[in-house]
């Protein structure tokens, strides 16, 4: 049995998707019965909290196979550690981690802390299989869609750094093959990089072409997308760790890695971005157009 958490996050739920289509047995896991709700249809469901172990005991029991992944917030090391413990005590032998890219060598932000679970992870006993995901094309909307909505660009400190985006469909497709392949993909460390790396700028002209309207990137100091997040209301432990980040991105230039070819894993053509951004082109239309 399969146990997926995080099945109402952007990869967890596309990640159960893909497992159901395989037929293998699986459950689904939220923190509240409100999201339960959301389940596809036949799928059995866990309430269960990250934070307390007790229900993490329950969520486990009978299960073979967990889908780890959690959310990127400070307490992420604790949280994904007492998933580990429990899995030990309940005798769910394999674990599929859904890291991040950086955390084999950048000693900062969200892959450090990755790192310290994946070590946790290593030192356990248990069999494991991690994936480390570049940054995901959704992010362009989630991030940069409301300013190119209303003013036709988006701001940050990029420069000319180039990122290898990924689909979180196939980050997917990769994770669900991983958690009914374990033979295939125990023991195994795997960077996820999209099939093409693209600078903000050449983002900004593919936006236009697609959404039929002039859309700029604007390279700001890195002071002022600071002072931009915070204006936004993010909170500053937030705003240091995607800053720091972006540095690993912009200084050590790391984001722009396309290998290992991530066709070899999915068995087919990667999304690329012209894709993505396609179907997407409503996203980042102008707000009068949408009115």
């Amino acid at each position: 049995m399969i146990l997926v958490t995080g099945a109402s996050g952007q990869v967890g739920r596309q990640v159960l998707e893909d497992v159901v289509k395989t037929t293998k047995p699986v459950k689904a896991m939220y923190r509240s019965p409100e999201d339960g709700r959301n389940a596809p249809t036949g799928v059995a469901t866990v309430i269960a909290d990250f934070a307390d172990r007790a229900s993490l005991a329950k969520a486990l029991q009978g299960i073979d196979t967990i889908y780890l992944v959690c959310s990127p917030i400070p307490q992420l090391v604790e949280l994904e550690s007492n998933v580990i413990e429990a899995c030990k005590q309940a005798g769910a032998g394999y674990v599929v981690l859904n890291s991040a890219l950086g955390a084999g060598d950048y000693p900062k932000s969200f892959p450090s802390w990755h790192r310290q679970v994946e070590d946790k992870l290593k030192a356990s006993g248990l069999r494991y299989a991690i994936f480390r995901p570049n940054s995901f094309m959704q992010n362009i909307a989630a991030y940069n869609a409301p300013s190119i909505r209303a003013q036709g660009g988006f701001y940050s400190a990029m420069g000319d750094a180039k990122l290898s985006l990924i689909d979180v469909r196939d980050i997917a497709a990769i994770v669900a093959k991983a958690l009914t392949n374990p033979a295939v993909f125990a023991g195994k460390i795997i960077e996820l990089n999209g099939p093409e790396a693209f600078s903000y700028t050449e983002i900004a002209a593919k936006i236009s072409r697609v959404a039929g309207r002039t859309v700029q990137f604007v390279n700001i100091p890195e002071a002022a997308q600071r002072q931009g997040m915070l204006d936004l209301g993010m909170p500053e432990w937030q705003v240091n760790a995607l800053l720091e980040l972006q540095q690993y991105y912009t200084v050590a230039g790391k984001g722009a890695e396309v290998l290992p070819p991530i066709k070899d894993y999915l068995g087919r053509t990667p999304i690329t971005l012209d894709q993505y951004l396609n179907e997407n082109k409503d996203l980042f239309r102008s707000q009068a157009a949408g009115a």
